[in-house]
């Protein structure tokens, strides 16, 4: 069995694992890694694609959360730095050092020397990680490295660093270095039930949504990171259990990135409603702006960008960058994701809750984590699996120290940019070589394989994008692509980064999976000449 392809319900159903792990986003996925990595049998279900929610509609930042400092939150955020750097050494074709600037302005609800004082705790939580430390900077330094910003009432500011992620494959990652380590792994297959034995959860009843079969797999221990929809998994354990989420929707919009004219990332306090915002470069093209943190009570199921806060992202970058003059028209895409942010005061802003997590116990042991972030996603997948190794009477921590060592698919020792040539040599344009390295890392070379075997894989999907067509191959057979919206959204990002949406490509990539698939369904022994 290909360990990168989706498990089947067959698959499911004849096993019987230490763990199973409800919802693929990243910290599921961060689970199943840390189960896999410890010698547990895991299984890892997700009702939609891995990654479909929360996880990859993010504001893609892997950081501290600077702005946690002013509430307090020191643990938190000395966490977060050090699981930065985890990751900027585990991965670091998806996480990469990003440059903030961050400009302060008379009547700041955050003065400069406050700033300054931040930024200094800021990089001593960090103890030395793997980004510079901030610079503090006078108006006239702060305009030569962002000239478009807006001038009346500069007092000047500082340039710090975080780092910025591909959340999206990020996840995937993470579920790839689990299926590498023989975790079960299968998107769109939805739990509909529990099951019970002498009062305890022993697994779950599965549907394939793909295919409407149901069927059973037996558990030892059930983990619920459902994320935002971890409450209606609680709830098939006790109907009655109480909710221990709030749900607050964040939107981001991506707009060219020339109309807003930023050169960095950008830090600011929004002046509508003195919220922390950013600007962030995502290419050369293109620039989005982000976010809001609004209670929402539709669901996550139901969830779109509302045109209020459309209209608040806009308002603010353009306030901050006064030439921008963006307009609903500018904005190429948008998303919106839910935080599964734990249940507080409900008079708290929704800005003010905390980003930490929980875990708790059902009567019937079903374990669920709750709240946390992406940042922190390995770290609270550790604790997890104390969790876990407790229900199955086994001593040990875990894996320890193997999570933060061993990279993952993509990233390795390897010097990334090694990997450059041989695509040009292939012919390849040098912008579609630094999209696979960016992409891929490592594992360029595959790419490139493809290419060789069959030239046409070569084209490109789309004419405003970098993506080819020997990558919905590689979707198919290694990172467990089952639709076009997989690929387009979440393997390549086409939907989002073309002005149709991904349409122009949308028939060929239908093609491209249709033979693969039709192709895995060969019997063992077809000659493998037939597959092509």
């Amino acid at each position: 069995m290909n360990p990168w392809v989706r498990a089947t319900l067959q698959d499911l159903s004849g096993s019987a694992v230490d763990l199973l792990v409800i919802g693929g986003g990243i910290t599921g996925a961060g689970i199943a890694r840390e189960a896999a990595l410890a010698g547990l049998a895991v299984a890892l279900v997700d009702a939609r694609d891995f990654g479909a929610g929360t996880s990859s509609r993010s504001s893609r930042l892997i950081h501290g959360g600077l702005r946690y400092l002013e509430h307090g939150h020191l643990r938190l955020v000395f966490e977060a730095v050090r699981e930065r750097a985890i990751l900027l050494r585990l991965a670091p074709h998806l996480v990469r050092p990003l440059p903030f600037v961050l400009p302060a302005y008379k009547g700041d609800r955050v003065p400069r020397w406050k700033i300054a004082a931040g930024l200094t705790l800021y990089d001593l939580l960090a103890a030395g990680g793997n980004v510079p430390r901030h610079r503090t900077l006078g108006k006239r330094a702060l305009l030569q490295r962002e000239p478009l910003l807006r001038e009346r009432g500069l007092t000047g500011g500082a340039m710090y660093w975080d780092a910025q992620c591909d959340d999206a494959r990020l996840v995937l990652a993470t579920v790839r270095a689990a299926a590498e380590r023989g975790t079960l792994a299968a998107n769109y297959m939805q739990v509909t039930g529990l099951v019970n034995s002498g009062g305890r959860v022993t697994g779950a009843r599965l549907r394939d949504t793909l295919t409407g079969d149901e069927g059973e797999i037996r558990a030892q221990v059930v983990v619920n990171a459902a994320g935002p929809w971890a409450d209606g998994v609680r709830r098939l354990e006790d109907t009655f259990a109480a909710p221990i989420l709030r749900l607050t929707r964040g939107t981001h919009v991506l707009v060219p990135r020339q109309r807003v004219g930023n050169q960095h990332a950008v830090l600011f306090t929004s002046p509508v409603d003195g919220r922390v915002m950013f600007i962030l470069p995502w290419t050369e093209a293109w620039t989005y702006i982000g976010t809001t943190d609004t209670d929402d009570v539709s669901g996550p199921d139901d969830l779109e960008p509302r045109e209020s806060d459309l209209v608040y992202l806009l308002r603010s970058a353009n306030a901050l960058f006064p030439a921008a003059r963006l307009e609903p028209d500018d904005i190429i895409s948008r998303w919106a994701g839910l935080r599964p942010l734990l249940a507080e005061d409900p008079g708290t802003p929704a800005s003010s809750v905390s980003r930490e997590h929980r875990i708790l116990r059902g009567d019937a042991g079903l374990i669920t984590i709750a709240g946390g972030k992406l940042t922190t996603y390995r770290r609270m997948a550790a604790q997890v699996l104390k969790w876990v190794f407790e229900s199955l009477g086994r001593t040990g921590d875990g894996p320890g120290s193997a999570s933060e060592r061993e990279p993952l698919p993509g990233g390795g020792a390897s010097v990334i940019e090694s990997f450059r040539a041989p695509g040009e040599e292939l012919g390849l344009p040098l912008a579609t070589v630094e999209h696979l390295l960016r992409t891929y890392g490592t594992e360029a070379p595959a790419i490139y394989a493809l290419c060789r075997e069959r030239r046409e894989l070569m084209a490109p999907l789309h004419s405003e994008h970098s993506a080819i067509a020997a990558e919905v191959v590689q979707a198919a057979r290694r990172e467990f692509a089952v639709t076009v919206d997989d690929v387009l959204l979440r393997r390549t990002h086409l939907a989002q980064e073309t002005r149709d949406g991904g349409g122009a490509a949308r028939a060929r990539v239908a093609e491209l999976l249709a033979r693969e698939q039709a192709a895995a369904r060969l019997p063992a022994n077809q000659p493998s000449g037939d597959r092509d």
